[in-house]
This record gives structure tokens, sequence and C-alpha cells, in this order.
């Protein structure tokens, strides 16, 4: 049961409730086992499904647990913060050939009927896993049966290649088969639009809106026009690397230091094609390469999920770097669109810097040692650390908040662009951006920027760990938590939605014995000051997401995942750190505190 409601309902209310949910749960599998052999049974009259797919459909109707059935045919795919993304198999719900078709030809028609007089031109990339290659070709093809120029990358790049290719080649669109940092049995279907950004409303609506007008798989045009299918070439690249060259600071530094020892792992993913040569571009000369996760392979044998976020995930490049005595660890996702990162500390072990950490000290550095025009701004996420807030506010620089989800940033950047100067944007799932170039979350330039700032700490006579206790003394010391929650399925989605509006309705009055003072209800665009009573509308597009600020400073949001079968919390707490003598003290206390709030929320 999530948050403790013994004080917030009665005991024959939460009787009567629990009954309720049950009935509910009851008429619900009911309802979307009925819908689901429909849909099946509609597949299996298609001329256009292929017999291994029928053969599996019959094989899930004849199932005596219904489960897989509904999971894979209650409902199409939308979508999210991250496209279109689910678990590969048949079914409307899952990613295949078909619901990769339809996709397409749906952005197609969007395509035709918005762009007049002139070529159509999108781009396509593809990550390491499994069918992606396929489903990228599928996607060219449909889009070439529609009229539309391809261009399509001859082997797997990194996404934020993609984002940039699309400007770069004067793109109306693009697209990259990927499931970002999902385990293995995933896939999925970013959109891009001309501007480089994943779609925003309300292109993506649309793109939806023309799908759902589509009739049946026999609408969907599967045979290509290979004459319109082209090969990107390396001057891709080339302007790419050239443009991460132009943004990093201090570059005398990494003439100095070329010898600084580095580790980096692709994870089995594609930043192996980029990463590596962009840091010997730039001058490093020490780079030492995870060989067990170099290879692409979309099974990920080393990892129970490819996602650097994850300490066991990043075990094999933390133990290398201990062995060697690097000075950074670097390990990139399989679309190469995150980066975890991990530094030494006082006692020269190694950690990993979380999200929200590797995003401030980041910016830390960018602040700390240019000067950026009055008019400049950054941008993070409404769930990434307000310690990025207080620092641009001390440097007389805006900071912009936007709902979670690179796209939202890129939709600002295209707002401000020609108005003011964008420096850069972070979130705290471990996405960083600098520059305005790629209008997206990229890991290769992240790389290249981290690198630079360990050449030039070294260079001072210092570490990473030293800038990082320097600016929490300079600053507030912030420390964050995530909790997820996953619930997967028909039943688990409901699940998901029954717990947000539970924390709706009956939202906590304390937590861990402090008062809730704010909320902000981003569905409803409200937020409340519970010490006034005044409410006020939020700027923002709405969105399901719920925020709770404590009287002590802290924060917890609450929101379920656009790309994953979760719920999330984020916990925020902050104390002063008087001197780098007190961190391991203020961090066992803010972690005790974090521990405390999980535990009240989560029972």
């Amino acid at each position: 049961m999530i948050f403790d409601f013994v004080n917030l309902l009665s005991k024959r209310g939460k009787q009567r409730a629990m009954h309720q949910i049950g009935y509910q749960k009851i008429l619900m599998e009911k309802d979307h086992l009925t819908n689901s052999k429909t849909t099946a049974n509609n597949w299996l009259a298609s001329q256009v499904i292929d017999e291994t797919s029928k053969a599996k459909i019959r094989q899930l109707l004849n199932q005596e647990n219904p489960k897989e059935l509904i999971d894979s045919f209650y409902k199409n795919l939308e979508f999210g913060t991250g496209g279109l993304r689910g678990l590969m198999g048949v079914g409307p719900n899952c990613i295949n050939r078909y619901t990769i078709g339809l996709a397409t030809q749906g952005l197609a028609n969007y395509l035709n009927k918005t762009i007049k007089g002139q070529e159509i031109k999108v781009a396509i990339a593809y990550d390491s896993r499994n069918n992606s290659k396929a489903f990228a070709q599928t996607t060219a093809d449909v889009f070439s049966a529609n009229g539309i120029t391809v261009f399509l990358f001859p082997e797997l790049r990194p996404t934020p290649l993609l984002s940039f290719a699309i400007r770069h080649l004067e793109c109306h669109s693009g697209v990259v088969t990927t499931a970002s940092h999902n385990p293995k049995e995933y896939n999925g279907y970013k959109a891009y639009w001309s501007d480089g950004a994943q779609l925003v409303p309300p292109h993506d609506k649309n793109v939806i809106n023309e799908v759902n007008a589509l009739k049946g798989f026999e609408d969907v045009k599967f045979t290509p026009d290979k004459n319109r299918i082209k090969t990107i070439t390396t001057e891709v690249e080339d302007a790419y690397y050239a443009e991460v060259k132009k943004l990093i600071p201090k570059q005398d530094a990494i003439v100095r230091q070329k010898n600084i020892s580095l580790v980096y792992s692709s994870l089995h993913g594609a930043g192996i094609t980029m990463v590596p040569e962009c840091l010997r571009g730039l001058g490093f000369e020490n780079l030492t390469i995870i060989k067990e996760q170099e290879t692409p392979d979309g099974n990920f044998p080393t990892v129970e999920s490819p996602n650097p976020e994850e300490k066991t995930t990043m075990r094999l490049a933390l133990e290398k770097a201990q062995a060697i005595n690097a000075e950074l660890v670097m390990a990139t996702d399989p679309d190469t669109d995150r980066v975890g990162f991990g530094i030494k500390d006082a006692t020269g072990n190694f950690f990993l810097l979380n999200g929200n950490q590797a995003f401030s000290l980041m910016m830390w550095f960018i602040l700390t040692n240019s000067k950026e025009p009055k008019n400049a701004y950054i941008a993070k996420t409404i769930v990434t650390t307000e310690l990025v807030d207080d620092m641009a506010s001390a440097f007389g620089l805006e900071c912009h908040n936007t709902l979670t989800g690179f796209k939202y940033i890129a939709e600002l950047m295209g707002e401000l662009e020609g108005k003011k100067k964008f420096i850069a944007a972070g979130e705290e799932s471990y996405g960083y951006m600098v520059g305005d170039f790629v209008r997206d979350k990229d890991a290769v330039s992240a790389c290249a920027f981290f690198a630079a700032m360990a050449a030039a700490a070294k260079d001072e006579g210092k570490t990473l760990y030293d800038w990082l206790l320097t600016m929490y003394t300079e600053y507030s010391f912030y420390k964050e938590g995530l909790v997820n929650l996953v619930r997967k399925g028909a039943e688990g989605e409901q699940q998901i939605k029954a717990l947000m509006e539970k924390f709706r309705n009956t939202p906590p009055s304390k937590i861990i014995g402090e008062k809730v003072i704010r909320t902000l209800d981003y569905k409803l665009g409200e937020e409340t000051n519970l010490i006034t009573g005044t409410k006020t509308k939020l700027a923002l597009a709405k969105s399901d997401v719920l925020q709770f600020y404590l009287e002590d400073g802290s924060k917890i949001s609450v929101r379920p995942s656009g790309t994953e079968p979760k719920i999330k919390f984020y916990i925020s707490v902050k104390s002063t750190l008087k001197s780098k003598s007190d961190f391991d003290s203020a961090n066992r206390a803010l972690d005790e505190k974090i521990a405390s709030i999980e535990k009240e929320i989560i029972q």
C-alpha cells in the first residue's frame, strides 16, 4: 500500500474503498479480456500479418491465463515523454513491425498534409537493441513508399547524432528506433520534428490522430521506393565533432593533461561508435575501454539492465577505474543519450555521481569559468535539483523549469531562439546538453565536457570531488533520492492511476513531522499555499505530476513514468555545509532523512 492512509480514512471507509477497488478490478479485467480477444482476432483476419505472428496470437488466445493476451492487445501504444516504447511482441500494445509501420504511416500522412510545395525529407537512426536495425529499415521503407526522401544511417549511431543530422541535413522530421535505457525486452520509436527535438504538442497528438484514422494495416505502405532511401555519410559526424570542440572550455588544460586516465563503457550500445573518437579528437590519449561491454549487443549480456543510473550496471567500469587509478568513469546507455559518471572521493575510492550532482557540477564549472550575457539562460525539469536554480540566481541568470522530458526543454529553446542565449540544460535522470546544436540530451558531448572538467581540475591540482564539495560550501548542500515502483501490464496501469489519485485526493499534511506548506498539482494546473490558502495557476502545460514542499525545504515529487510501467517518487532534502570537513556527517544526515521520508511515504 502506498502512503499511510491510516490517519486519513476510517476503518469502515477503508473497507468500503477496498471492496470498490476489487469490484472495479473485476470489471476492468473482464472488459479488457473481451476487447483484447476482439482485437487479436482482427489481427488474425488481416492479410498483412505474417504467419509467425499469427501463430503467436493463437497461442496467446489458447492460454489459460489471459494476462499476456490482455497486456499485448488491450490498448494501442501511445507517445509518452520518450515517444513510442514497449515490450517487443505481437499486438497493438507491443513494439513490432506492424506498430512501427502504423506509427510511420501516421507520421508520413501528417508530414504530407503539413509540408507543401517542397521535397519532404526525414533522417533515421537506430541503436544496438534487438530488431532496432530491422525496425529502422521498416520505417525507411514506409516513408519512402509515401514519397518521402529518407536519409538512413548505414550503421548504429547515438540518438543525439540523429537530432543533429535532422537540422544539418535540413530534414522535416526524423526517427530513431531505440528504447533508451530500458531492459532488453523493450524497443521503441522516438520521433523528431524539423527542429531536431522530439515531438511535442500539437505534433505528437496530431500524429496519433493520423495513426488512429488508419483503418488497418492494409493502409500502411510497406513496399519501399528504394530510390528515395539515401545513406548518411561520415560528413555529418565530422560536422558534429566540430561543434563539440567549439563548446569545450579550457582546452589548453587538455593539452597539458592529455594523459589523464579515463575509463569508458558503452554498455553494449551505440556509444562505442562515437564517444572514444570524440575524446581522442579533443586530445585525450589515455582512454581505457571496457572490452567486455565494447561489442554492441541487444541482449546486454554483462548487465541486468543497460541503465547507467544503476550501480550494478557500472560495476565493471568502476572496478577497472579503481584498479588503474583513473580520474573519471563514464558509461552510456544503448542509444547514448544518458551517461553515468564515477569520480574518486578523498580516500581514492570511486563512487557514482547521481544525475543531480553531475548536472549541478557541470553548471558550477560553466558558471564559474565563463561570462555569459544577461539575456542567457539555463533549463532543467521540475524534478531536477533546485541547487541549479540557486546557482543561476547567484549569477543573475534565468533558470527555466519544464515538464519532465527533454522535448520540453527543446520546445523552450525554440521559443527563445534569437531572443536569449541558451547555455546548458539537464535532468536528474542522467541527461545533459551543453550548447544548442543538438536538441536532445547528448551523452557524447557530455562525456567530452566531463573529461575536460577532469583535466581542468587536475591542472589546478584538484579533483572533481574537491570541486563538488566547494560547490556545496558555496551554496546549499542538496541531496536527492529516487524510488521506482514497477507495476506492469493492464492491471499495473490501473494501480498506478489509483495511487496518483489517492495522493491527489488525500494528500499528506505532514511528512516526517514536517508540515507540508505548498502543493503543486500539474494535472489541475494549480499551486496551493497551505499556510495562506492561496491558489495560483501554474504556467506549464498540464501533466500528471504532484509536488509537496515541506517546511524545512524538502520536496517530494510523484509522477508516473512516461516510458516505463512504474510510478516514481523524487525526494529532495538540503542542509548547510559550513566546511568541507563536515561533508561526511552532513551527507549521512541527509541520507538518513531521505530514508525516513521514503519509509513514511512507501509502506
